[in-house]
């Protein structure tokens, strides 16, 4: 007896001392919590950890953004999956700051029809639409109403976000599962844009030629988000892109526009445009050189099966050239390329068409991990050129976008033909490779006309001439013009998607593409770096889970449970036996 009393008193000191243990832990952990922030995101793609630039914008929020999100209620399995996500996102927000707020809204809710339809209506007002998804139920079907969108208000201010956005080559589960990846990029996004008030000035350059206003409109309304956007003449005038100001007895001289895209020229400029360019890349300007260095059309192919393509002069070798890059006079042929329809006969008195693989216009998936292209889709080109990099000193070349492994080129002039469609392309003659598309340029960029001007010139202090730039720059060359274009309804001005495909329907990265370095270059590296993230959604086989249900539902319902109950009768069973050989 009195082993056992002393046993027993042993136990309930250890008992004390771990219980004293373990709460002076707990202690020591929180005091530790409340000096030092941290969380542990223990998933593959680390989908529960926000970017650097989303906490910075997060941490610095002076006032509270109200989210109000329409998504909730009954609804298929996917469409909660991507509250859930909503929800882990939001919630995930506030732990780097107090200042988000957020509501679920169950717009169905009223059971008076009235009511509902109500609603309905003010959230199209305020900007949102719906969506119908089909739900099998039994041997019928039945349709549900969703707004998978929400309203983010900051300052009085309020901006409607679609966080569901319908593609016309993706069915419904990978557009949730797109909706679930860009869910911190829509969000910090749209707080960016509640927050901004002064947007910076880009501009497209005209009077060469260029794509006109109608043709480059999908992509304004893109950058409208971010910039003010506008559209210049160069015209030779000092102060079309550099502003001049006068301080005490000098001036000063700062570029009027953040950036500025040369979107498909088609005629030369003049050695005066060209040095206020280049004196503006000198000011610390950035450009998009978005450039066809051969006339290539498929409006000649349209009455004749076959045309000649010829270079033509932009009077921008030389410009290029001592930045870093060259485009040359050629075209780029590519066995991973988009369709066109072609007629291959006739049924009856109406020609009969087939899709068929067009070498000239290449399909580009980007390899590069760099962000400007990193998990975009694939981008169309059409009659793209070739790009040299060349070795202007202290300038960094960064190869955005290639073509695949199976490509070649042909120097201009050159004939091009439909014919070539009617046999099967030949593998062996497409034995180049990784042919330069898109390059970014970056460094100390020197002036062209460095050591060519008269002193008088040189030393005029209106003009300012700079021949070297103070501080790193930045451009990027595209080598084809219709990377940029939208299809124009010339009847009625109305105009498709960026990256659209009118033969087969799907829309390409052409325009994620643009945004994306447009954005880099001026400096907003860290939406980049969000809206390229991917976190895979990994979704349950349906085929698998009809047919193994009961498999499935025994391996996690019941298996777990007769483990615990095995455990739990080992431990009590392993228990006695100590208890009773101390006794």
């Amino acid at each position: 007896m009195a082993k056992i009393k002393k046993g027993n008193k042993h136990l309930k000191r250890s008992a004390i001392v771990n219980l004293i243990l373990l709460l002076t832990i707990v202690v020591l952990v929180n005091i530790a919590g409340s000096f030092s922030f941290f969380r542990l995101d223990l998933t593959a793609e680390k989908r529960y950890s926000l970017s650097k630039s989303t906490i910075k914008l997060l941490e610095g929020l002076p006032d509270v953004v109200y989210v109000k999100v329409y998504l909730e209620g009954e609804f298929p399995a996917s469409y909660k999956k991507l509250r859930n996500s909503i929800k882990e996102m939001l919630d995930e927000f506030r732990a780097y700051t107090p200042n988000v707020e957020y509501e679920f809204i169950n717009p169905s809710a009223s059971e008076d029809e009235n009511e509902r339809k109500a609603v309905y209506r003010q959230l199209v007002q305020e900007g949102l639409t719906y969506t119908t998804p089909v739900e099998e139920k039994g041997a019928g079907v039945s349709q549900t109403l969703i707004w998978p969108g929400a309203l983010f208000t900051y300052r009085g201010r309020t901006i409607p976000v679609q966080l569901l956005k319908s593609t016309t080559y993706a069915n419904e589960e990978q557009m949730i599962s797109r909706a679930v990846n860009d869910l911190e990029y829509e969000m910090t996004n749209t707080i960016r844009k509640l927050g901004t008030t002064i947007k910076p000035r880009v501009a497209f350059i005209e009077g060469h030629g260029e794509l006109d206003s109608l043709e480059t409109k999908d992509l304004s309304i893109g950058l409208e988000e971010y910039y003010s956007v506008e559209r210049v003449r160069i015209d030779s005038n000092l102060t079309s892109l550099v502003y001049r100001a006068e301080r005490k007895d000098s001036l000063i001289f700062v570029p009027r526009y953040k950036a500025i895209i040369v979107a498909k020229p088609d005629s030369a400029f003049s050695e005066k445009d060209k040095f206020l360019l280049d004196q503006y890349v000198m000011r610390g300007g950035k450009i998009i050189w978005v450039i066809d260095r051969v006339a290539a059309s498929m409006d000649s192919l349209s009455s004749y099966n076959a045309t000649m393509v010829y270079p033509q002069e932009l009077n921008l070798d030389d410009l290029l050239f001592k930045y870093g890059a060259r485009v040359n006079s050629d075209l780029v042929m590519d066995l991973s390329s988009s369709v066109i329809p072609v007629v291959v006969g006739m049924v009856g008195n109406q020609p009969r068409f087939e899709p068929k693989r067009w070498p000239y216009f290449p399909l580009v998936l980007p390899a590069s991990n760099h962000p400007i292209v990193n998990n975009l889709n694939a981008i169309r080109f059409e009659f793209a050129n070739s790009i040299d990099t060349v070795g202007a000193e202290g300038i960094r070349k960064s190869i955005l976008l290639r073509s695949s492994e199976r490509s070649l080129k042909i120097n201009a002039p050159a004939r091009i033909s439909l014919n070539i469609l009617r046999e099967k392309p030949d593998a062996k003659i497409y034995s180049q490779k990784d042919i330069p598309l898109a390059v970014l340029l970056e460094g100390k960029f020197n002036s062209v006309y460095k050591n060519r001007l008269i002193p008088s010139l040189m030393n005029n202090p209106v003009i300012g001439y700079k021949e070297s730039c103070d501080k790193e720059n930045r451009m990027i060359v595209v080598s084809d013009g219709d990377v940029m274009r939208n299809i124009v309804n010339r009847s009625d001005n109305r105009v498709a998607p960026l990256g659209y495909d009118r033969y087969t329907g799907e829309l390409f990265g052409n325009k994620d593409f643009l945004l994306n370095c447009v954005n880099y270059l001026c400096d907003d590296a860290g939406l980049i770096s969000v809206r390229s993230r991917e976190a895979k959604l990994r979704l349950l086989d349906e085929t698998k889970l009809k047919a193994n249900r009961a498999v499935i539902q025994i391996r996690n319902v019941v298996i777990p449970i007769v483990c615990l109950l095995l455990a739990g009768t080992v431990l009590v069973w392993m228990r006695k036996r100590k208890f009773s050989k101390a006794a």
